[in-house]
């Protein structure tokens, strides 16, 4: 596979800076994105002295001025492979929903990936090449109580990937969605001890009892799971998957 320009949105932890590395060891250039600046850059800086190619960009993935500004911030790089990543969680009743709250989970991981992917779009289609990585969530398939902005924003994800999909039959552009259960990222650590709350329960029942029991596997997801996942959906061995929801969930919804 040719070394391709990879831009990871939420890349200075967890599942897109493991995501990160994995691809960077392929030979690939690495944009890591985030809105933490001084974050994101040492973790830039943490794969160059891996001997990896990666560079960093600060920006809020959910407004919209700041991603209109982009391509030009990256030129002359231009982006081959954008990979939606950024996310943030709040867990709570709807009745107790901050409004403002619930309205930065859509921005961020519903629209944003809509308008990152609409301005990366005429370069790909100019070249004829692109792949669109979503990051979902089991959650983009079946819904937990007190998550309502999350769920509605990783379901909406799986609709808007469907739809680009069949808008950019013509190129060789592909555009699919991961959709992990859990994995032990920062975002998750913070969510045991939320859920805990929410639901008077201990952290652990909340790992045992939500968490791993719908899945017969009974086991968080590999950060090496999905980074090998996405090095799959860039290979020439899947120029034709497209529109497709990559479910990686120990068999949760088999049930």
């Amino acid at each position: 596979m040719s070394s391709l320009n990879v831009l990871i949105t939420g890349g200075a932890s967890g599942i897109g800076l493991g995501i990160a590395e994995h691809l960077a060891s392929l030979g690939h250039y690495i944009v890591l994105a985030d809105i933490h600046a001084e974050q994101v850059e040492n973790a830039a800086k943490g794969l160059r002295d891996k001997g990896y190619q990666c560079s960093a960009v600060d920006f809020d993935a959910s407004d919209a001025k700041q991603i209109a500004a982009l391509p030009e911030r990256l030129a002359p790089r231009q982006i081959q492979v954008l990979i939606n990543n950024a996310g943030i969680q709040h867990v709570a009743k709807l009745e107790d929903f901050p409004p403002e709250k619930w309205q930065q989970l859509i921005n961020l991981m519903l629209v944003g990936p809509a308008l990152l992917t609409q301005v990366f779009l005429p370069a790909m289609k100019a070249n004829n090449f692109g792949r669109i990585i979503n990051v979902g969530s089991i959650h983009s398939l079946v819904a937990s109580p007190y998550k309502s902005a999350y769920v509605a924003a990783k379901h909406g994800l799986l609709g808007f990937s469907k739809t680009l999909a069949l808008e950019l039959g013509e190129f060789d552009i592909t555009v699919n969605t991961l959709c992990p259960s859990y994995v032990k990222t920062p975002l998750v650590e913070k969510q045991i001890a939320a859920q805990a709350r929410e639901n008077k329960m201990t952290e652990e029942d909340v790992v045992r009892k939500i968490m791993l029991e719908p899945m017969p596997k009974k086991a968080f997801i590999g950060l090496d799971e999905l980074a090998g996942t996405a090095a799959f959906l860039l290979s020439s061995a899947a120029r034709n998957i497209c529109g497709q929801t990559m479910v990686l969930d120990g068999g949760w919804v088999a049930r």
